[in-house]
């Protein structure tokens, strides 16, 4: 793999599923993985094989139609997690199982009621057992983003050396800043042993709004995985957007860091997974919502109407959106209704569009948008005929 690849490891069928009622039955789980791997994704992370018969179920049937991403089940750090999850991986072409375990000082004493050393036998355990079944084994420390950088090296090197492949740095409660964030994975660069030989992935909360941010902080400082959701669904405030940083290192070619992923295909995913979980996006979510590529002011319709990268930097037809929208509404000006009624018909001249358009204004006040028919009231109103 290339330095400046990032790998894309979607856990929308694990993590995503999470979300109170999103949860996806095993068909559905299929539909979506197939979709995934289409788009390009590297890792299917397609859910935790001991916390039901039904995901156990879902995993396996995952495992025999992915025909080119990695599938991944995620495991807790004891030996009957991690058999159950291989079991259920047996089908894969390319199986790993994700096992870990909380490193932080709260998990280390309060949730596991242990010790920082205790905590590392535990770890390496679980490489070890889960390396006995798949050579690609991936070890999450769990909130990492509260866990001291010093400790947290410690028990990279041991996992590195009980043979895990990938190392997930978790800020699991979204708490970090980009720079704090950046700064952890740039020290374990610096300081463990063996480093080099695995592969960073970044896994970012969004509790603070940070986790795309965060996620790109870390591949900017030496991460080569980010663990992202389509639609940024996930636990709590969601994880990191998969269309985010994607078209973040689409659009920033100086960044030097690329995917496989097919941005053509960001859309109907994004659409798709609506669709499945039931969980809409808001209109203004990033490169798939609704209006990411809607222009409503004036100024901005005239912008976009004569050179379209006045107001948008990314192409639309490069996440699969056929045109960009220009609404009508009070707020829109003559250029934008002059477009909008070309595209229905009315070729309006200067004099015309002067005449029309005070009326336009005034009906525009009485609704929150323009559509076509309206359109046509209007010209019918103004006397003016389609060509």
């Amino acid at each position: 793999m290339s330095k400046n690849r990032v790998q894309i490891f979607d856990t929308t069928l694990r993590d995503g599923e999470q979300v109170p009622g999103c949860k996806l039955n095993t068909n559905q789980k299929i539909i979506i993985a197939e979709q995934l791997d289409t788009l390009g994704v590297d890792v299917i992370e397609a859910g935790f094989p001991v916390s039901s018969p039904g995901d156990f179920k879902s995993v396996e049937e995952v495992s025999k139609i992915v025909k080119n991403a990695t599938v991944c089940g995620l495991t807790r750090a004891n030996e009957n997690d991690i058999k159950v999850a291989a079991q259920s991986l047996k089908y894969a072409k390319r199986p790993r199982i994700h096992t870990g375990i909380g490193t932080s000082e709260s998990h280390i004493k309060y949730k596991f009621n242990s010790t920082p050393e205790q905590i590392i036998e535990r770890a390496v355990n679980a490489v070890k057992y889960a390396k006995s079944f798949v050579e690609d084994v991936e070890f999450y420390a769990e909130d990492a983003g509260r866990t001291n950088n010093e400790y947290l090296a410690r028990v990279c090197e041991a996992v590195i050396k009980a043979g895990a492949t990938v190392l997930n740095i978790p800020d699991t409660t979204g708490y970090c800043l980009p720079e704090e964030y950046g700064a952890k994975i740039k020290y374990l660069k610096e300081n463990v042993k063996g480093i080099d030989n695995v592969i960073l992935s970044c896994h970012c909360h969004n509790d603070l709004g940070l986790a795309t941010a965060n996620a790109m902080a870390g591949v900017q400082n030496g991460a080569r995985q980010i663990e992202c959701t389509i639609n940024g669904i996930g636990e709590r405030a969601g994880n990191t957007a998969l269309e985010e940083v994607v078209m973040i290192m689409k659009q920033h070619p100086n960044l030097n860091l690329d995917t496989n992923i097919n941005t053509q295909m960001l859309f109907s995913t994004s659409k798709m997974v609506q669709e499945h979980m039931g969980m809409q996006v808001q209109p203004n979510k990033a490169v798939v919502g609704d209006n990411a590529f809607a222009h409503s002011s004036g100024i901005h319709q005239d912008g976009v109407i004569k050179n379209r990268e006045t107001y948008e930097i990314m192409d639309p037809a490069d996440v699969g959106v056929t045109e960009s929208s220009i609404i009508l509404t009070a707020r829109s000006g003559r250029a934008a209704l002059a477009y909008r009624a070309k595209n229905i018909g009315y070729e309006l001249t200067k004099t015309q569009l002067d005449s029309v358009y005070p009326e336009f204004l005034k009906f525009a006040d009485t609704k929150k948008e323009i559509i076509d028919n309206d359109i046509h009231q209007l010209m019918e109103i103004s006397k003016v005929v389609n060509y």
